[in-house]
Parts: C-alpha cells; structure tokens; sequence
C-alpha cells in the first residue's frame, strides 16, 4: 500500500538535494515496534534542518495504513519544492510521502550468523548531520557497490580520522571481556531506533574505536530496527581475506534475544540449538 499521491515533482528538493528525511518501521497487525523512537528521530531531523514537522496525529496515522501480518512502513518527508539553488525556501511546504510492503526477517542469519567486511569508502566528518537518516545516502551506496560476493552479507565503514562508525545500513556492537561497546556517533553515522533502545537498557558503552579493535573482540554483531541483530561470525578486510572468526555462543544470544524482545520477534534458542 502506498500514499495516495505518491509521485514527486522535480523540483522537489528531496529528489534534487536530498533535503529530507526518511523511517524504515516495522510494523506487525498495525502495530509499530520502536515508534516513538521513530517519531523522535524523524522530529530532531525535522528541527536540526528547518524542516516543518508533520503533526503526531498525521505520523501515528501511518502505521495503521499497514496490512496485516509483518510490514515495513517506510516514510519519507522532503522541504517540498522552492527556493534557489541550494536556497530553501523561507516558508517550506513539506512533502510526506509513505509505503507499507509486506516483510520476512531473516531467521537464518539470527540462527547461523553472517559474514561481513571492511569498506574502502571512508564516511565525511559531519557532526551538522550526525545521528539523521536523512535522505542524501550516497556514501553507503557506494560503499555498497565494494563487494558483489553473496556470502559477504555486510560492509563496516569508518570516518576519515580512521574510527569506526557503522556498517552501510545497520550499527555495529561488539563484546570485549565483559564489556559491551558501540561506536560513538556525533561525528557521522545513523543513530539507529534499536540501537537507542538497547542503550537504555543495557550497559553498552558508545566509544571511539580503531577498526582493528574487532580483530580481537569476543564476539561481534550487527543490527537494525527491521532486521533484528545479526551475530557475525567471519570478518574480511576490504580484499576480502579474513581477519577474524567467532563460533557463536550463548553470549551472542543475550543481545540477540534483547532485541528480539524489543521487535516482537521470536527468543532465539541456545548457540548449537535448532
């Protein structure tokens, strides 16, 4: 199901700029999972670039447009169209444009793990956008476009000071001694729903991390809102030759099974258990 004009003009400067900002939700029988995360995220985008910000009723109405079983709603709001050039316009007319489309998560990678790798590409310092998913994506593209391999599931990305950041669509979390760690991300990234979420409830420290650190971690995952975490298992460099590898224990689990809690998703079972 999609919005009832869903199309955009080319003048708008969503399509034009990337001036805008987008949600990826999943939502089960209408009900969203990390909403008001969601809607906090897309309001702070709507302040930090000047962009109206549709009304909560107009937002909570969204979600209920979604069919039955698993959906993702994907939401999109631009400034609309005007100004000059770059310029916006003084007064923005915003466009919110949305999609529901039926979903099936992965269970074979919650299960068995994945394998992921280094990115050449190297993220743009910009603390102005830091935390938004804002709709100019163009780094993770292209980061993207590094590997063609369909073992290699995921990309890890670092800023231009040499940090680690992200992976091109998820954030990264990683287990040392008895301490869980993510990277910090006032300087680039996305600040996503889940990760917010599992930073209030559990102790996991945001730090800056050398990439290299995740040769010696006890274990490592990847994760976002719609899929869920994801334990990784092998770690490539950007050649594609390993640099580390990780059977899965009851350890990845405990993360895996938080999350799983906070999606309304299945408890995972024990490592080794089907």
């Amino acid at each position: 199901m999609v919005s009832d004009d869903a199309t955009l003009p080319l003048d708008d400067r969503g399509l034009a700029y990337g001036d805008g900002l987008f949600e990826t939700v999943l939502v089960y029988d209408g009900r969203p999972r990390l909403w008001d995360y969601h809607v906090a995220r897309l309001l702070d985008g709507c302040q930090r670039l000047g962009i109206p910000a549709p009304s909560r009723a107009t937002l909570d109405r969204l979600p209920r447009q979604a069919g039955p079983g698993l959906q993702v709603l994907k939401l999109v709001l631009t400034r609309g169209s005007g100004g000059r050039g770059y310029l916006p316009p003084q007064t923005a007319e915003p466009r919110l444009r949305w999609q529901c489309t039926p979903f099936a998560a992965n269970e074979r990678h919650w299960r068995d793990g994945i394998r992921v790798r280094h990115c050449a590409l190297r993220l743009a310092i910009q603390p102005a956008l830091a935390g938004l998913k804002h709709l100019n994506r163009l780094e993770n593209v292209l980061a993207r476009r590094e590997w063609s391999d369909p073992e290699t599931i995921e990309g890890l990305l670092s800023d231009h000071e040499g940090r680690l950041v992200e992976a091109t669509c998820m954030n990264v979390f990683w287990c040392r001694g008895e301490r869980l760690e993510t990277p910090r991300l006032e300087r680039c990234g996305v600040a996503g729903t889940l990760r917010q979420a599992l930073l209030e409830r559990l102790p996991i420290s945001e730090v800056d991390a050398d990439p290299r650190i995740l040769n010696e971690v006890d274990a490592l995952w990847l994760g976002n809102s719609v899929q869920g975490i994801w334990p990784v298992i092998r770690l490539d460099d950007t050649e594609g030759c390993c640099l580390a590898e990780w059977k899965l224990t009851d350890r990845h689990r405990e993360l895996q099974n938080s999350a799983q809690q906070l999606l309304g998703y299945p408890v995972l079972p024990p490592a080794g258990v089907s």
